[in-house]
């Protein structure tokens, strides 16, 4: 993989940027997009965005509702493959905008168009680079949700193609905005409060068995090979549409990568340097049940950076039907306490303490008002969330799952003995045995475990350097004309 695009400061964009003010309309020139050209226009402050949200189920009717009430945004185009969406969808920008959107089912067709200003990205998340890439090339911002990628690769050449387009992107991961997350995370990298060790982030939210649903075809309204894209050829069942790919390698990453991400940006954003680890290690299983899924229910990743080490528990045994409780969030562990919800708590007991004034330096804006200051803009140290943020938070989300992947199954007890001398994984097999075991009412002598071995990861050239079943999950094959190219 070539970085010297991702090398490119963020000052260093801006000054190129403004440089290029006067030559602006050259600058964005007209792109090929897949056999259909579009172009890029310089924005003035009071000229109005026009937007297309891809993937208008879900959270895509949030993206409609935040962009379809601001003012100087409109939403011109309605994208995606379920034809069944379109009428509610256009009737809920008409009722927010007066305006009626085009409804297209190939993000192609909206890209080809000149005026069209800015993509909004809510599709599954095996779309998310390719969509990021194309709207790149063809001189269009951004707006992608979490996470940047379906893989490493691909989240690495969505950097380097909005660098060298000098695109605006920005990442679905609405915490960078937050104030009170900002101020935690600036707590825990000031040392003020200690040094940091562990940086800790939770994803315990309720995953139960999603069944089996039979091969059938797929509905006459849906445009089955334009919601595979990128992916394999293959059967159409009904787990797969709307929301259940989540649970399919082909199409997501786990909850690790659906809601975990967010937590797992927050816990990266609190370790200054590097952006990825020396390290990482992953055990977990789909638990408690048998259905299509393919992605664990349960994983704990472990990462290494040095002077502190990055914690992370997935667990989808919770609430329901069990006696586990939800938990989303983050702690941060330093060399004299505890940093978590505005406080610090000292080692050793003691009163918490409030964390006080700490200079965020984050904008004070909802994150998608941030992204279209950034767009008018043109400064990508406007947005709260770059793209060279959603690709490093991502890739930690997906190195979890590779090691995972490319660990083996063994029996509970010896899997905890692979943990044997590592504190930190001790502790997390410790969180998921309580988790299965006093939660669930689980016995865990009985069940098998994926483990990894403990992987060495290169962060220069993100590469595994000593494991090559595990570099092949650092991307896929493509399915022709939804290729991501090699290089940029």
């Amino acid at each position: 993989m070539s970085h010297t695009p991702a090398n490119v400061t963020r000052r260093q964009f801006v000054r190129r940027a403004a440089a290029s003010t006067v030559a602006a309309s050259s600058a964005f020139s007209l792109f090929t997009i897949a056999g259909t050209k579009a172009s890029g226009r310089v924005i003035g402050a009071n000229d109005t965005i026009r937007i297309g949200v891809a993937g208008i189920n879900g959270r895509g009717g949030s993206h409609i509702n935040e962009f379809g009430r601001m003012k100087g945004v409109q939403i011109t185009y309605l994208i995606d493959p379920d034809s069944r969406l379109f009428n509610s969808r256009r009737e809920n920008v008409r009722k927010l905008s007066g305006t009626s959107p085009t409804a297209v089912a190939d993000i192609r067709e909206a890209l080809a168009d000149k005026n069209l200003d800015a993509v909004s990205v809510a599709t599954c998340n095996h779309w998310h680079s390719l969509i990021t890439i194309w709207a790149c090339e063809a001189g269009k911002d951004v707006y992608v949700e979490k996470p940047l990628s379906h893989n490493v690769h691909e989240g690495r050449i969505a950097l380097e193609m909005a660098r060298k387009h000098e695109r605006i992107v920005q990442h679905g991961t609405q915490s960078r905005s937050s104030q009170g997350i900002a101020r935690d995370v600036a707590a825990a990298r000031s040392g003020k409060f200690g040094k940091l060790t562990l940086s800790k982030g939770y994803c315990h939210k309720p995953r139960w068995s999603i069944g089996t649903k039979p091969v059938k075809a797929p509905p006459s309204d849906l445009d089955f090979n334009i919601w595979l894209g990128p992916a394999a050829e293959q059967p159409y069942h009904d787990n797969l549409v709307h929301y259940n790919w989540h649970w399919f390698w082909d199409f997501g990453n786990g909850d690790i990568g659906n809601q975990g991400v967010h937590e797992m940006d927050i816990a990266r954003w609190a370790i200054e340097s590097p952006a990825l680890p020396k390290s990482v290690v992953s055990f977990g299983g789909r638990f408690g049940y048998e259905d299509q899924g393919q992605t664990p229910n349960t994983l704990m990743s472990l990462f290494d950076y040095g002077d502190a080490k990055l914690a992370f528990e997935t667990c989808g045994l919770v609430e329901g039907k069990a006696k586990a409780k939800r938990r989303v969030g983050n702690e941060f562990f330093t060399t004299e306490g505890r940093i978590a919800g505005g406080k610090f708590y000292p080692k050793g007991g003691g009163e918490a303490v409030p964390l006080g004034n700490i200079e965020t330096g984050i904008h004070r804006q909802g994150h998608f008002e941030n992204f279209i200051s950034a767009l008018r803009s043109r400064d990508i140290e406007d947005l709260n969330a770059d793209v060279e943020v959603a690709h490093f938070s991502s890739a930690l989300c997906h190195l979890g799952n590779i090691a995972y992947r490319a660990g083996k199954n063994c029996p509970y007890d010896e899997a905890m003995q692979e943990m044997a001398g590592n504190d930190a994984a001790v502790e997390l097999f410790e969180s998921m045995t309580h988790n299965l075991a006093k939660g669930n009412d689980i016995d865990v002598d009985k069940l098998d475990v994926r483990v990894s071995p403990t992987l060495k990861f290169d962060a220069a050239s993100e590469r595994f350097t000593d494991n090559a079943a595990a570099n092949e999950l650092l991307t896929r094959k493509y399915r022709e004309p939804f290729v991501v190219p090699e290089r940029v």
